[in-house]
């Protein structure tokens, strides 16, 4: 499989065919949510299965995201000494096999340990994703393909939390594990059959360690990759509070049984896939550090509302959804922009900018999950004082760090 040079500086297309390779992008973005949200209506009917404690059942969400946080260190060099086809194969198989086995888990530590496993296999995967943009794309262009990316991402985000509060219903946690497996298999053929090297020998890692500390530090000290990564870890850290919170505020506090839960994250990726239309429509038309302003005082707007109404109205799924909403429309703006252009400074070092970006996104979450944890008291506050912590880290981020050092 080839790929040819286009006449714009910086960038290349693949020899398939832009909306294929859409797809491709939407697939291999699109492991993570469901790996995590047709998995979440199972938590609550996990630990009576497995006589699991909550802070055990925890950590079969918690380890995954470690574990593809800290993988992606690992992943990002290797795909840029080998090429990112090899990789996303590597992470498809081990995906597949880690969630069939899964489905046969006895105990809880069994379930840990092959969660973690689909972890490892995941930060291959969305790891590489984000550099094929990079190979393939300038910074601007890249963030406008990236958003198409998550835009599918949204579609499944959309159709996993329908699909798992049906599974929960019909066969509980080990029917949501099948169908883990069942795309990994999928994505695996289609990638093996469609998805061509996008990173030219040219451009490769071919001297030097595998791992070097040294040049994680010169990339990690760079502005702009702090501005943009510092956008997309804030950014995430507000959607993982929500995620790994929700399933125990909105069914066990507020009452929603798992389909209405489901419906509530399916409404939630509606709103975070019309926000990647909007980020789209901004990024024609304003840079990239104007759009993440706007972008800021969304996510702000959201905050606000959340803090009054958790505070000043007795504790309701609709007063509590409706902020989340609006923070999870402004995320479909975030994502797209920092998850690019944090790589845009290094177009022969993307995997690696690609797998540190990564990493702190993944290291605040297992910090957060953490956190909550140990502060879930059956209230709504956790959750609200969660996304509020975020989502003023994130527009300050937006309105300050981007603004002065993301022009790249």
């Amino acid at each position: 499989m080839s790929v040819s040079v286009a006449n714009t500086a910086e960038s290349v297309q693949p020899a398939i065919r832009p909306h294929h390779f859409i797809v491709l992008l939407s697939l291999l973005l699109g492991i993570q949510p469901v790996t995590t949200d047709l998995y979440l209506a199972s938590l609550p009917s996990l630990g009576p299965a497995l006589g699991a404690s909550m802070v055990q059942v925890q950590l079969t969400l918690s380890v995954l995201l470690i574990a593809f946080g800290v993988s992606q260190l690992f992943w990002g060099p290797i795909s840029d000494r080998v090429g990112r086809r090899p990789v996303v194969l590597w992470g498809l198989g081990l995906y597949t096999v880690a969630a069939w086995l899964s489905v046969f888990s006895a105990n809880i530590t069994w379930l840990i340990a092959l969660r973690g496993a689909q972890g490892v296999a995941m930060g291959a995967v969305v790891m590489s994703a984000r550099a094929i943009v990079r190979d393939l794309y300038a910074p601007q262009e890249g963030a406008r393909v990236m958003s198409k990316g998550l835009s599918g991402l949204g579609l499944f985000a959309l159709m996993s939390p329908i699909v798992g509060g049906l599974l929960a219903s019909w066969g509980g946690w080990s029917y949501a594990l099948m169908a883990l497996g069942s795309f990994g298999a999928v994505a695996a053929w289609a990638m093996w059959a469609y998805l061509p090297e996008t990173l030219g020998d040219e451009r490769r890692a071919h001297q030097g360690p595998w791992l070097s500390p040294g040049q994680w530090a010169r990339i990690v000290r760079n502005r702009s990759f702090q501005a943009y990564a510092l956008q997309s870890t804030c950014a995430y850290g507000l959607l993982f509070t929500y995620l790994a919170t929700s399933p125990f505020v909105f069914m066990q506090k507020l009452g929603l049984d798992g389909l209405g839960y489901g419906s509530l994250l399916a409404a939630s990726s509606s709103s975070y896939l019309c926000g990647t239309f909007f980020c789209r429509w901004l990024l024609q038309r304003q840079s990239l550090t104007r759009v993440a302003a706007i972008g800021g005082g969304i996510t702000l707007t959201g905050v606000a509302l959340a803090l009054i109404l958790a505070h000043g109205w007795p504790a309701h799924w609709l007063t509590l959804a409706g902020p989340i909403l609006v923070m999870l429309f402004a995320h479909g703006i975030h994502q797209p922009i920092g998850q690019s252009a944090s790589v845009g400074p290094f177009p022969h070092e993307a995997g690696t900018a690609s797998a540190l970006n990564g990493f702190a996104m993944m290291l605040a979450a297992f910090v957060m999950g953490q956190w909550l944890g140990h502060r879930l008291d059956g209230t709504v506050f956790p959750l609200v004082h969660g996304m509020a912590f975020w989502g003023g880290a994130l527009a300050l981020t937006c309105w300050t760090w981007v603004q002065r050092h993301g022009r790249i």
